[in-house]
Order: structure tokens, then C-alpha cells, then sequence
């Protein structure tokens, strides 16, 4: 029996240094909370695991949405990346999204840095085995236990106000190559093997969910000259609205494009009953989105090959990440099966690929503030509540790291609903939706994402940042001069007339576009497909300059100004359901006319607004009627 005595006193608990984590650690020590983070090992403090890279099609504006609420991932990756990529750009502006190459080990050193060197925050290499909680009188909110603290292996309490859960893959973990398996968390880590059973003994529902990652070839190895070269963009966009776009310009590693063959596939079908996966022995669900090779080759067997992207490490390491080639097979298939494809030939693979099972919770147990709905004090965040990606498990972990500050403080948490973020989007499908496979972020999840996009998030959303306390006063200013430049040369194009001159119409030709058959305002102007804010420059000589993120802005507000103005009276439609709030008292059973399956989802959701509960699966349109009458009759 371990005698251990030693008892530390501190305001928050967060357990698990990963992006959820470190941005829970940081909301809760910047707003002046003694804060300690827990991890296996202070190596693996914002580990990537996975695919070296931060952003891409919708989580680059989950990583915008951190920044603009005073999180760290966005300055992060401005400090380490080796590539930069804005994707689809081809599209509208509502999909565009910044993807970054990373330097794993920078990226790690540098968050570790920024936690070292943050006030009220402790970090302690430690495993916590047990979360310590009373039981309390249920006044009709539905708690009935409080944390009170945690214990860790060594035997030490630390007793706190609250506890964030951001134990990432950890809990329980094991790795697969095929018929070897090996009982540790990801990148050969120590796995986190006790904290699941005080998790089950507190109420809580766990199950097993599963991801995997790809061998890491030697790049000496591999003939680039046989692949497609990936470069970055000329003009690098930083993630952070703090950071100077002229900072960042540098030169940039290149990646490399390649595909899987025929002979790749049938190396994979000979041997699927080698497979974890297909062999049963993998009890986890994994990402539907994210399948691995041998999902690939057999869910789209008419494919006769599939992307190869071949990513760099860091810039002092070899090491190179396969994406697209996430697999479980024993290390001599993966040989074989890498070798097949084109310009790794002769590769050597430094990391097998593996699978990788773990515990994680049913997010259904939350409120969307992420916190337990039976437990004061307990919140979560990240791959722990059922979700894939470090971008995913950063925004949650922000989010569950403010609320859990605030209600310490004894402020008002809050919530991001789904007009306002793809945070907000994230957290409601995990709270309200059955999800059965790790939940992965995409841009058709969001209704209003011509709103949400990734050059307006410090709009939505710096206010928010600034009311909590994670945005600086200096940065709040700049954000305020910035809105107040856009609203005024919005204003001044939209009230700045030109007619139709010879000298106009000559100038419109040029530009090839039609003549004008009457005056304009500049702004009807630039909302000619073929015109923008620099083109019609020549009929606005006398134009201050302005910033490109502004000019962005403008562009984007008068162009579809139309769309912007239909989706801003569908979300005050959904405000209106959104602000019906539900009693935390009442008794789904009362409502005789409501149908047995929403009775009794609405009594597992427990949804805080009318809203929530209509987005619950098995909760009808009409379901929603009875119950919005009941209401307005209790009213």
C-alpha cells in the first residue's frame, strides 16, 4: 500500500499534455488560476503523434477560431512551420483553408516553452490514477458529485476546484503492427492504465475507439525524382491575427506526390487476414474519415490507386510521414507494401506503422460547455471525448479549460453555438449526436460556413476572447481598429458614384468587362465576377491603402454580401430556438403526446434549449411542437 501523504493545494487539475490539454493548462493559468498539467512524460507535451502538420480543410478554421480567443496552437505552428498552404482556393472563400507542414520536435519544444514560462502553471511529469470527488445534495440540476481532487501514481493528493480530462489515446492504450502487440500510448509512450476504472467507479461511460498511423521512411531512401514536387505558397498567410505576416516569409521544404499501384493492393488483399483490423482482434471503432490502406483497398475496390503524400518530419530529421498509408499490418507486409510504391523502391522504414485503442467517453455525458452534467467540476476535452485531430481536441480543450477557469472564478461559462464557430459546430455534434467512430471536423457539417469562414474569426469571435480575459487589451484595440477600417471603406465604396464616361467605358474595356449603361456605386462595381478591390482601383485614384486583411474582408462583405445577409436571417431563425430554453427540472414523462423515443433520447441529452433538442437523432419536428407547447403552457 503506497503511504504517501503528500498533499498539494491548487485551483485546476488538467490531466494530459497534448493540444487539448496545453490549451486548457494555458486558458486556466492565464486567467490567474493555479493550474497544474499532468503527463506520462513531459515529452510528449503537444506530441504529434500523427501527421506532422496543423490546419487543412476545416480545421485550419478551428485553429483561426483558437487564436481569435487567446489560445496557443495558431502562434505555435506561426513559429514552427516548414511549409504553408492555403487549400481550395479554387472555391469560394468559405472553404479556403490554411494548412501548415510542421517541425514536429519544434512545434513540441516551442509549446513546452510557452507552459514553462507561464505563470500560476506547474507542469508534473505523473501519472493520475484516481479523481476524488464528494457526493453532494441534487438540487435539482442534476449534480450529484463534486471533485475535490486527484491522486497520482506516486500517491500524492492534489486537491482543486476542478479537473480537466485531456487524457488524449492514452487511457488504456495498445498498439498493433499486426500479430504484435504492445501495451503503451502513442510513439511508444507509457500508456495511462489506471484512471479508467476511478473514471467508471465516478459514473462515467467509457468505450474503445481507435486510430492509426502511417510508417516513417528514411528519406535518404526514398527517390523524390519519381514523385510529384508539393511547394508552398509564394505569399506564406500566418494562423495567427498576432502574428506579422512579413515575419514569416522564409524558404520552404517541399513535399512529394505519389500513389499506391496494383501490386500495392494485392500485396494488402493477400494478406488482410494478417490484419488486426480484419483478423477481429481490434475491438475499437476507428475513423471513418481517416480509414487506413486496407480500408481503403477494400471499401473502394474499384480504385486502382490512392494519394501518397510523402511529408518531412521536421528540418533535422530524416524521418519522412506517409500520409495515406495509415496501416496495421505485420512489419513484413508494410515492407513489401511500401517498397510497391513509386520512388520507394528501396525505402527503409524507420517507425512501423500502427493501430492504436483506447478509452474514450460516449460525449453524450456532456453539457456544451463541456463539462459532466452529474459532476461539478469535471470537464473534457479532446480525443478523450470521442474526436479525431490535434485541431478538434485543441478547440475543445480551450473551451473546456475556460469554462472550467470560470466557474472557479465563479463566472458565467460559455458556450459557442453553432452560428458562431466550427467549435461551436464540433462541441454541439459531440454533445447532441450518437457517434459511434472518432468525430472528425468538415466543412459540410457547418449550415452557415459562408459565416464561419477562416479570414473572419477574429470577427466572430475576439470579443468573446477579450470578455474572458484571454485577449490583451493592446490586441482588443487593433481588433477594433480593424473592424472600424472595414466597416468605414465598406461604407465609403458603397456611397462613392461613378458614370458612364468615355473614359470609364474605355477603362472597363480594358478590364474587359461590360460597359456601364448607368452611374454605379464602386462597390456594384466590384461585384463583377471578372473585378476586385485592387482592379477598380483605377476609378478610386484617390483611395488610402489599407491593409490586406482588411481589403480581404471588404472584398469578400461586398461580393457576397446577398448570400451573407440570407444565411444571417436563417441564424436569427436559429437563435430563436436557441434561446428557448429548457428547464433543468423537467419531467420529459409529464408530456403525455410526446413520442416514447424522444422521451426517452430527450431524458439521456437532456438538451439546455429547444434548439439542442432538435438536433438530438429520434427527436422529430413534431416531437419539437409538443414540446414547445408545453413549454409556453408551463410559462
Amino acid at each position: 500500500m503506497n503511504k504517501n501523504t503528500l498533499v498539494e493545494q491548487v485551483d485546476v487539475c488538467v490531466i494530459g499534455a497534448g493540444h487539448a490539454g496545453c490549451e486548457a493548462a494555458l486558458a486556466c493559468a492565464r486567467l490567474g488560476l493555479e493550474t497544474v498539467i499532468f503527463t506520462v512524460s513531459v515529452d510528449s507535451i503537444a506530441l504529434m503523434p500523427c501527421n506532422p502538420n496543423i490546419g487543412g480543410s476545416s480545421k485550419g478554421h478551428i485553429v483561426r477560431e483558437i487564436d481569435a480567443l487567446g489560445g496557443e496552437m495558431g502562434k505555435n505552428i506561426d513559429k514552427t512551420f516548414i511549409q504553408s498552404k492555403m487549400l481550395n482556393t479554387s472555391k469560394g472563400p468559405a472553404v479556403h483553408s490554411l494548412r501548415a507542414q510542421a517541425d514536429k520536435n519544434e512545434y513540441h519544444k516551442a509549446m513546452r516553452n510557452v507552459l514553462e514560462n507561464t505563470e500560476h502553471l506547474i507542469i508534473k511529469q505523473a501519472e493520475v490514477t484516481e479523481i476524488i470527488s464528494e457526493d453532494v445534495t441534487d438540487n435539482g440540476d442534476g449534480i450529484t458529485k463534486k471533485i475535490v481532487g486527484v491522486r497520482t501514481f506516486t500517491g500524492t493528493t492534489y486537491l482543486c476546484k476542478a479537473v480537466v480530462l485531456c487524457t488524449g489515446t492514452y487511457l488504456k492504450a495498445r498498439c498493433l503492427t499486426g500479430e504484435a502487440i504492445t501495451y503503451t500510448g502513442p510513439n511508444g509512450l507509457q500508456a495511462a492504465n489506471f484512471l479508467s476504472e476511478s473514471l467508471t467507479n465516478l459514473g462515467i461511460s467509457l468505450r474503445r475507439f481507435k486510430t492509426g498511423t502511417p510508417a516513417r521512411i528514411d528519406g535518404s531512401t526514398i527517390d523524390f525524382s519519381k514523385m510529384e514536387e508539393q511547394k508552398g505558397d509564394e505569399r506564406i498567410v500566418p494562423f495567427s491575427f498576432s502574428t506579422d505576416p512579413d515575419s514569416i516569409q522564409k524558404e520552404q521544404v517541399s513535399c512529394y506526390l505519389t500513389y499506391t499501384n496494383e501490386e500495392t493492393h494485392n500485396i494488402i488483399r493477400a494478406n488482410l487476414d494478417r490484419s488486426p483490423i480484419y483478423a477481429g482482434v481490434i475491438e475499437g471503432t476507428g475513423p471513418r474519415y481517416c480509414p487506413s490502406i486496407e480500408d481503403k483497398v477494400v471499401r473502394f475496390s474499384d480504385k486502382d490507386r490512392h494519394q501518397v503524400f510523402i511529408e518531412p518530419e521536421g528540418l533535422f530529421t530524416n524521418e519522412m510521414y506517409i500520409s495515406g498509408m495509415s496501416s496495421s499490418l505485420p512489419e513484413d507486409v508494410q515492407v513489401k507494401m511500401y517498397r510497391s510504391v513509386k520512388g520507394m523502391e528501396n525505402c527503409r522504414i524507420v517507425k512501423n506503422a500502427y493501430a492504436i485503442e483506447y478509452d474514450c467517453i460516449d460525449p453524450n455525458q456532456l453539457y456544451a460547455t463541456l463539462r459532466f452534467k452529474n459532476i461539478k467540476g469535471l470537464y473534457a476535452g479532446g480525443q478523450f471525448n470521442g474526436s479525431s485531430g490535434y485541431e478538434e481536441a485543441a478547440g475543445q480543450g480551450l473551451i473546456a479549460g475556460i469554462n472550467a477557469a470560470l466557474s472557479v472564478l465563479g463566472r458565467e461559462e460559455i458556450i459557442l453555438d453553432r452560428s458562431q464557430g466550427y467549435i461551436g459546430v464540433l462541441i454541439d455534434d459531440l454533445v447532441t449526436k450518437e457517434n459511434f467512430e472518432p468525430y472528425r471536423m468538415m466543412t459540410s457539417r457547418a449550415e452557415y460556413r459562408l459565416l464561419l469562414r477562416q479570414d473572419n474569426a477574429d470577427l466572430r469571435l475576439r470579443q468573446i476572447g477579450f470578455d474572458v480575459g484571454l485577449v490583451s487589451k493592446e490586441e482588443y484595440d487593433k481588433f477594433l481598429n480593424k473592424k472600424e477600417q472595414i466597416e468605414n471603406e465598406i461604407d465609403r465604396l458603397k456611397n462613392t458614384f461613378i458614370g458612364a464616361s468615355s473614359s470609364n467605358q474605355d477603362i472597363l474595356k480594358e478590364l474587359n468587362s461590360a460597359p456601364l449603361a448607368k452611374r454605379c456605386s464602386l462597390a456594384e462595381l466590384m461585384c463583377r465576377p471578372e473585378l476586385n478591390y485592387e482592379l477598380i482601383k483605377a476609378f478610386d485614384p484617390e483611395r488610402s491603402p489599407l491593409p490586406s486583411d482588411v481589403i480581404e474582408q471588404v472584398e469578400i462583405e461586398i461580393k457576397y454580401e446577398g448570400y451573407i445577409e440570407r444565411q444571417l436571417r436563417q441564424v436569427e431563425a436559429f437563435k430563436k430556438m436557441e434561446n428557448k430554453l429548457i428547464p433543468s427540472d423537467i419531467d420529459y414523462d409529464d408530456i403525455e403526446s410526446l413520442r416514447l423515443e424522444a422521451r426517452q433520447k430527450l431524458k439521456k441529452f437532456l438538451p439546455v434549449s429547444v434548439g439542442q433538442a432538435s438536433r438530438i437523432s429520434g427527436v422529430s419536428p413534431a416531437d419539437i411542437s409538443v414540446l414547445l407547447i408545453y413549454l409556453n403552457l408551463k410559462k
